[in-house]
């Protein structure tokens, strides 16, 4: 039987091999080279179909495979884990004489020894350290505090630019370091979800890259279109080397410099930044920094200073290090560039959950390569913290920002009786007055159904393509339809018709013809079929992204459950809080709300999950889930009892059949399953009870 089972797959694993091959390829040229050798229908197929052949001959799949930088495993923790090699920090400096230093000591304890220098970008992200074993990537860990750091794995390999599989020449095992960084262009395209969302844009693109490397679900992570640039090679000594004689004397031969080994890496499959150079002297270093002080705001993703480097690897051990820093090598920072300009007016915007920002309109500036007009000033606090005043000159950074932000007050600038600037009372556009709620930051407009930003902001986020998915109404549609009251919420769109739509737009000379209207009905038709999770995403409740919305779904099922729960059984949903809970039970008693709810419930949108069922075993039985588990979420674990036939209930009684206990159980539910006799049963137990 063993000997048919492996004729009958051997041409699965001979096709499996080619496509993850040639995939491998088509990512590398991308990635690395900017170039696209297919289609990305054509590439798109190609995974289609390796991962339709993975799913079915699972034991066939490798390692490497290409299919896993889609992510999908989930970390409850991150592992700590000791660094072969510390991590050292590079020591720091804003002085080019104090380069001039490190350059005159350098050669004073090298003597007549001959040496080079490299200059290299300093990227402004997360360094991590990855293994690799006979060619293969295996483990992927945080600096940490330099000794112990995060194994980030999982997330890491769902990083495009960090090759799965060597190419060409390397070690059996070695080390390489690098930054992980978030490119501008994405990270303004997640920052605009993220208000979308309702959430709060990170602040800039470092942050945002060292939260994505934490999620626990590398999925998510998989998502941010992070990139990992290398900069680092750490071999082991020759003679704990277990390469072949030929690779050995390759990389222990040649690549005894800095540079060699950036070169090297490239070969492996490393990106590595184009803009290295070796240099001989100061002045040369000198000409580097200059260079890049005022080239870095081109770049396409940020950097914060420049690292020097002696190149030969044999001269490091000679120098040394301090306890925090080699003595080889020395970091440049840049100074956060930045300016002075008058404060003309603040305006006050308000955001898709009526939230409402201040912002400083300021005389055109140039900085960091373009023209600032205008900055946030957040907040009420923000303003009283920095004290601005009415007339004041403002001090305006960019330094590793994208988005330019108030840094302070230009005192030296502000004219006697200068008087405190006054926070908005009333919303700038419906008049409400303002609320600020305990413990909140920001001011709000409470006319959530009748404020113009919120109620557009709300249709955008129902139409967006992780909600209902309706492509053919961007923002300027939907504000052609609410401005000749089409449209003024989201169950209004059921009930359109093309011909309502047929030459609206005509005033903007962008009439909408027969075909567009028809495509739009055919759109809104399409979105019927979109799963409870997102229609429930898609509510745009305050608080509640697309994550949160799934856990709802899961635990709660249908929308009238959900309606009817209160605050504390809300707020007893895995990572909603006592703020989300609070939002969506307020929403949910709201007339207006639930008026919507049922148009779009009459309009045949899904509001109930639908559960896959994969087996009957545990038909008849009712499980409590309490506790953190190691193979499954808590809303997951939930929805796999419910697949296999069995029910989930949120409270302990006599018709419980089982509680299922992770780590952290609450105490009070122990002590009320013990009293009634009910079995609690391990995650071990539970997957034994269905094999």
């Amino acid at each position: 039987m063993d000997l048919f089972s492996s004729i009958d797959t051997e041409p699965a694993r001979k096709r499996i091999a080619e496509l993850s091959e040639l995939i491998d390829k088509y990512n590398h040229e991308y990635y690395m080279n900017d170039t696209s050798l297919i289609s990305d229908y054509e590439f798109d197929a190609l995974l289609r179909e390796l991962i339709a052949l993975e799913q079915q001959y699972p034991e066939l799949a490798l390692p490497t495979s290409p299919t896993r930088r889609v992510g999908g495993e989930v970390n409850k923790s991150f592992r700590q884990v000791t660094h072969r090699f510390p991590m050292l920090s590079l020591g720091n400096t804003y002085s080019i004489e104090e380069i001039t230093e490190f350059e005159s000591r350098t050669r004073k304890l090298l003597g007549d020894t001959p040496f080079s220098y490299t200059c290299e970008l300093k990227y402004d992200g997360v360094a991590i350290g990855i293994t690799y074993k006979h060619g293969n990537m295996v483990q992927a860990v945080t600096r940490g505090n330099g000794s112990v750091g995060d194994d980030i794995t999982a997330n890491a390999r769902t990083i495009r630019t960090i090759p799965l599989k060597l190419q060409g020449v390397y070690p059996d095992d070695f080390e390489v370091r690098g930054e992980v960084v978030y490119p501008f262009d994405a990270f303004e395209a997640f920052n605009r979800q993220r208000e979308a969302d309702g959430e709060e844009p990170f602040a800039n693109p470092r942050n945002a890259a060292s939260g994505s490397l934490k999620l626990q679900d590398s999925s998510e992570c998989a998502k941010r279109k992070l990139q990992f640039c290398m900069y680092f090679m750490m071999l082991p000594d020759a003679e704990h080397d277990t390469s072949d004689t030929y690779t050995r004397d390759l990389l222990y031969g040649e690549l005894q410099t800095h540079s060699g080994r950036i070169a090297a890496a490239r070969q492996m499959g490393f990106k590595v930044q184009p803009y290295f150079k070796e240099c001989r002297d100061i002045d040369e270093i000198k000409q580097f920094i200059d260079y890049w002080d005022h080239e870095r705001w081109n770049l396409p993703y940020a950097i914060d200073g420049i690292v020097i480097k002696v190149n030969q690897v044999e001269l490091w051990d000679r120098l040394g290090t301090t306890a925090k820093s080699p003595r080889w090598a020395i970091a440049y920072k840049f100074k956060a560039e930045r300016v002075s300009t008058p404060l003309q007016e603040i305006t006050f915007q308000v955001g898709r959950t009526g939230i409402v920002t201040p912002v400083a309109n300021m005389e055109p500036v140039w900085l960091a390569g373009t023209t600032v007009r205008r900055a946030t000033l957040v907040n009420e606090d923000f303003i009283r913290n920095l004290d601005i005043r009415t007339g004041d000159h403002l001090l305006v950074e960019k330094g590793g920002e994208i988005i330019p932000k108030i840094v302070g007050v230009d005192m030296e600038q502000r004219k006697p009786g200068a008087e405190p600037v006054p926070f908005a009372t009333h919303c700038p556009v419906c008049g409400s007055r303002l609320v600020r709620a305990d413990g909140e930051a920001s001011h709000y407009c409470p006319n959530q159904d009748g404020c113009r930003p919120q109620q557009l902001g709300r249709l955008e986020l129902f139409v967006s393509r992780k909600a209902m998915n309706i492509e053919s109404l961007g923002p300027e549609r939907l504000e052609m339809l609410f401005d000749h009251g089409l449209v003024s919420n989201v169950a209004d769109l059921y009930d359109l018709t093309a011909q309502q739509l047929i030459g609206l737009g005509a005033e903007q000379s962008a009439t909408i013809q027969a075909k567009s209207a028809d495509n739009i009905i055919k759109a809104i038709e399409q979105s019927r079929e979109v799963p409870f999770e997102r229609v429930l995403y898609a509510l745009g409740i305050r608080y509640v992204g697309e994550v949160g919305a799934k856990k709802l779904a899961r635990h709660f099922r249908n929308i009238d459950a959900l309606a009817q729960a209160s605050v504390e059984e809300l707020a007893a949903v895995e990572d909603i809080g006592d703020t989300t809970a609070k939002s969506i039970y307020d929403y949910m008693h709201r007339n207006e709300h639930l008026a919507i709810i049922a148009r779009l419930k009459a309009a045949g949108l899904h509001m109930e999950a639908v559960i896959q069922q994969s087996g009957s075993q545990l038909e008849g039985l009712t499980f409590v889930v309490s506790g953190v588990f190691s193979q499954f979420s808590r809303e997951e674990i939930k929805a796999h009892i419910e697949q296999h036939g069995g029910k989930v209930s949120g409270s302990i009684s006599g018709k419980t059949s089982y509680v299922l206990a992770g780590e952290k159980m609450g105490p009070e539910k122990l002590k009320k399953a013990e009293s009634l006799g009910i079995p609690v049963i391990s995650e071990t137990d539970y997957l034994a009870m269905l094999s």
